[in-house]
């Protein structure tokens, strides 16, 4: 942007400001005297930026009052202002929801679910998957601005940080809802399961079966859900005052899960820990590639190696923690409308989960 020239630059500014809804309709736009202090610009500079953006029918500027953020009408069609000015804030009735992947039959409840109380709030779902892209996800983001969608529904991608889009939404106080995972230092809105409590009690439960050995395979704890997993694992041992041993954690790097290597290094692992008798999963991927290799390695599960994972991995033998995706979908609509309606009051809900076993 500093390449532009700089009535451009402010433009730019001005643009960005609407499409993320700082500035509503209605709004009034700083003066050119006011835009010129603060770009350190000539009048005619910042002038020539407002008159462009008036031009555009995003601006309108009233004799007397000022320049505001324009309302476009069926009488605007033409490509001129309305005369008459609406201080109403008009929505579009359209929300975004960005999902990393659709590998999973998880992923399709949360979609279908998501659309059934859009619907209910008369609102239409658009949607975009990142491909656990972060870069995606960033300009999936804008993309959805630049559209003028009045919320979104983020499942961000596995990464170490969440990205500058995401934060930037927060702290301008866009209607946002991050699902399965939350911002720790930021606040905002959130909704996931409990992850911490569905991971304790399925490995309280391997250990009160006898269970001493037990392996937890995981990406690399990098985001929240990772981390209160982890952190649920933990605490069914030292709540019984046992010691924790690292040795049989197995954590994959995020890369060598999408390349597909994850299947032979969890085979690796096992191979080199035959004395392993249970393993808790943290996703259904994972279970599945440990799955195939205890088959491999002549461990059949339950009877020489029993598994734990979250969500349904429609496995013979294989135990699970079942998320509440209905639920989870009905508190984040309601809580992106109430933030559409004008509320801010931002919170973390976690949603409770079920232990189905299967032994």
């Amino acid at each position: 942007m500093k390449n532009l020239p700089l009535y451009k630059q402010i433009q730019e500014d001005i643009r960005r400001l609407i499409a993320i809804g700082k500035l509503r309709e209605g709004d009034r736009i700083p003066s050119e005297k006011e835009l010129a202090t603060t770009y350190r610009v000539s009048l005619i500079t910042s002038k020539n930026a407002l008159i462009g953006l008036t031009e555009e029918g995003l601006l309108v500027r009233i004799q007397g009052k000022g320049t505001f953020v324009a309302k476009r009408t069926e009488e605007a069609n033409s490509g001129g202002i309305a005369d008459d000015w609406s201080m109403i804030n008009a929505k579009s009735g359209r929300i975004g929801l960005i999902l990393p992947t659709m590998k999973t039959k998880v992923d399709q409840r949360f979609l279908d679910h998501i659309e059934k109380y859009a619907s209910k709030y008369g609102l239409e779902l658009m949607l975009r998957i990142t491909r656990e892209s972060q870069e995606e996800e960033s300009e999936v983001i804008a993309s959805f601005l630049r559209q003028g969608v009045d919320g979104i529904i983020i499942f961000p991608v596995e990464n170490e940080m969440y990205n500058d889009s995401i934060l930037r939404l927060s702290l301008d106080r866009f209607p946002l809802v991050l699902i399965d995972r939350f911002l720790k230092e930021v606040k905002t809105y959130s909704v996931s399961s409990d992850n911490v409590r569905g991971t304790y009690e399925a490995v309280s439960h391997l250990l009160d079966k006898g269970h001493s050995t037990i392996a937890f395979i995981s990406p690399e704890i990098t985001n929240s859900v990772t981390d209160e997993r982890a952190q649920g694992f933990e605490q069914a041992y030292l709540q019984r005052g046992l010691s924790i041993d690292k040795n049989v954690w197995c954590l994959l790097p995020l890369d060598k899960i999408v390349s597909g290597q994850a299947e032979q290094l969890i085979y690796q692992f096992l191979e080199e820990h035959p004395y392993i008798t249970a393993a808790f999963t943290a996703n259904t991927e994972l279970c599945s590639y440990t799955y195939l290799a205890a088959k491999q390695l002549n461990k059949p599960v339950p009877e020489s190696l029993e598994l734990i994972t979250f969500d349904p991995p429609n496995l013979p033998g294989v135990s699970y923690i079942r998320q509440n995706e209905a639920e989870m979908c009905r508190i984040t609509l309601e809580l992106l409308h109430e933030q559409i309606s004008g509320k801010y009051d931002p919170q973390r809900i976690i949603v409770p989960v079920t232990l189905v076993w299967k032994t």
